[in-house]
């Protein structure tokens, strides 16, 4: 049996693909997955031993229709048996539907409830990304067995000395799923102050003017190497790391995919998105009117960002201290 399977983006939901395609591996051992993933993401999943052959799409060269069909009549000469979209979005059905073999689409959110909560009349809640993930390969036998993230890293010897280092992840993809700047600043001097070490934040190069802010505000209590490492060293980082500090973002699912103690901040968005492990803590304001958003927005829709702002440092170290034993 060979199957390709197409998720494009992002970091993170590319990352929570691979508890299905392990399990699809464990039970068919004999067949070969072929994964398409946009090429700025392929770090996200590429050195897998359950993924055969990692295709990528160059937005440069193969985006556009005319384009598009031209990228899945290369894919043809491979011969799937199946296809499984698990992005669902026109790329990803424009592939499939050129490809003429059978494909099996994840269940995305229905249209109205997207509405809905856009019209802010509803709270969003369904299904984990990654139940509805397995929901795709239900014909197959594979039942969801959780959410067994997995990130493939090398080690490297340069990182060794920020081993056992509390890490931050300030940025996300929309700013109302970012915690303040105060916040994280104030976090890092806190830690600093009562256990003497510096937090590393990280990020990519236009995240450095954020994490620049967030130093100055903890009065030099971080070391930034946002812009430094690459996604792959950023994993190979969390491995070795104290904890991650993080919101609702990418870097929350490279920890959980290397075994990274975890702290994540939600505000907009709904945590129950995810299914939560032993490694993974909660940080959340519950406030009355969040979950508002699918993916996050520019700015809070209500004006005041209680999600965020009503979470403060103090609060955040208590919770850390409660999970970590600084002494390891």
């Amino acid at each position: 049996m060979k199957i390709l399977v197409i998720r494009m983006s992002s970091i993170g939901d590319v990352i929570l693909t691979t508890p299905v395609l392990k399990a699809f591996k464990r039970k068919y051992p004999e067949a070969e997955i072929d994964f398409v993933v946009m090429e700025q993401f392929k770090d996200a999943i590429s050195g897998l031993k359950y993924i055969d052959n990692l295709i990528t799409f160059n937005k440069k060269k193969d985006d556009g229709i005319k384009n598009i069909k031209k990228f899945a009549d290369r894919l043809k000469a491979n011969k799937y048996d199946y296809v499984f979209d698990l992005h669902a979005k026109f790329r990803s059905k424009i592939i499939a539907k050129r490809l003429g073999v059978k494909t099996y689409t994840y269940k995305k959110r229905a249209w109205w409830k997207t509405l809905l909560v856009k019209l802010r009349l509803i709270k969003y809640q369904d299904d984990t990304i990654i139940k509805n993930y397995f929901g795709a390969f239900k014909e197959f036998g594979i039942e969801y067995i959780g959410e067994d993230l997995d990130f493939a890293f090398e080690e490297d010897p340069k990182l060794e000395e920020f081993k056992n280092l509390p890490v931050i992840a300030p940025r996300a993809s929309k700013n109302t799923k970012e915690w303040t700047p105060e916040g994280f600043g104030e976090l890092a001097k806190l830690i600093y102050k009562k256990y003497g070490v510096k937090s590393i934040l990280i990020g990519g190069k236009g995240d450095i003017p954020r994490c620049e802010e967030i130093n100055k505000i903890s009065e030099n209590s971080c070391i930034i190497l946002a812009g430094v490492l690459s996604l792959k060293e950023s994993g190979a980082l969390l491995s070795k790391a104290k904890f991650l500090v993080t919101n609702d973002s990418g870097p929350f699912h490279i920890a959980r995919g290397v075994g990274c103690k975890t702290f994540v901040i939600f505000g907009p968005t709904s945590p129950g998105m995810f299914d939560f492990g032993e490694n993974d803590t909660l940080i959340y304001a519950n406030e009355n009117c969040s979950p508002c958003s699918l993916h996050g927005d520019k700015s809070c829709p209500k004006k005041h960002f209680k999600c965020m702002r009503d979470i403060k440092a103090e609060n955040i170290l208590e919770i850390i201290d409660k999970k970590i034993n600084w002494e390891e």
